[in-house]
């Protein structure tokens, strides 16, 4: 590397370490609320600019809180109500995988989706290793908690009072995913407020700054979705047609082993720049991103 060069690597790192510490502060953590904020301090230190943070004891007085840690809670109030749950070989749906035509090419894959009765995608769910060829995830959008889970509407607030009054709105969306420690999503961008409720268990994030895009190589890839046959537990992944290319990260943060110096070398800008944000989100918390 040239000195010309490596001074301007220098200078687009201390900019980024700037820009991150005006934001985010000056370490990797997300900030920690012990309770719920009122609407005015939530809007001026978080949502004006664009900081997430982890919000606890925000589910204190939630029925769900306490009733959906009981699988036979869940499976009989919902009895055969049917459910959208996504089916995947591996637990990552809406993600970069091998193409199929070109393995040394990638290809950004969806999940095979599949309505059935909730205690069957619940089974299916919480025993991963009864079915080693299929990884099943609820990960439903388009505000699935009020269509396909309506009788489950009692057991949480139809709305959070103190994230409306600030946002000035009401949620265009709410959504109720449930997933297992296969259950993996992918580096991605929304392009709305979220505020991420964990009623059991717990979820983990890597989350980068907005400044930092640059460092996930957004690339464009062919889209391809899985099919699966029960008869045979097996996937099978085919291209759209006509080909549709879909932006995606192109960077896994977690390189499989054998691939890490293959992954740092093609990734520099992700491998070498400031570390991300990592958090746990664990039941009763809630962690705001924008």
């Amino acid at each position: 590397m040239s000195e010309k060069n490596s001074i301007c690597s220098e200078e687009l790192k201390t900019l980024w370490e700037e820009v991150r510490e005006l934001s985010l502060g000056t370490s990797n953590q997300v900030e920690r609320l012990d309770a719920p904020p009122f609407p005015v301090e939530f809007l001026r230190n978080f949502v004006t600019p664009n900081k997430p943070c982890i919000i606890a004891n925000a589910l204190e007085h939630w029925p769900a809180l306490s009733l959906w840690s009981s699988d036979d809670y869940l499976c009989q109030s919902l009895g055969s109500a049917k459910v959208s749950v996504h089916l995947t070989p591996n637990g990552r749906a809406d993600s970069l995988v091998p193409h199929p035509e070109d393995p040394s090419s990638r290809c950004f894959a969806s999940a095979h989706v599949e309505c059935m009765s909730f205690p069957d995608a619940f089974r299916l769910i919480t025993n991963p290793r009864e079915n080693e060829n299929v990884v099943a995830y609820a990960q439903q959008q388009n505000d699935c908690f009020r269509t396909e889970y309506p009788v489950l509407a009692s057991d949480c607030d139809t709305h959070i009072d103190w994230a409306s009054e600030a946002l000035g709105c009401l949620p265009e969306a709410v959504n109720l995913w449930i997933g297992n420690d296969l259950s993996e999503t992918s580096f991605h961008k929304d392009h709305y407020e979220n505020l991420y409720a964990v009623v059991s268990g717990e979820k983990h994030f890597v989350l980068f700054p907005p400044t930092d895009v640059h460092r996930l190589y957004i690339r464009p890839y062919p889209a391809a979705n899985y099919s699966y046959r029960q008869d045979t537990g097996e996937f099978k992944l085919e291209l759209e047609d006509p080909v549709r290319h879909v932006p995606w990260c192109s960077v896994n943060p977690f390189p499989s082993q054998g691939r890490e110096e293959k992954e740092h070398k093609e990734y520099p800008l992700y491998f070498n720049g400031p570390k991300p944000f990592a958090c746990t989100v664990k039941a009763g918390e809630m962690l705001y991103l924008v």
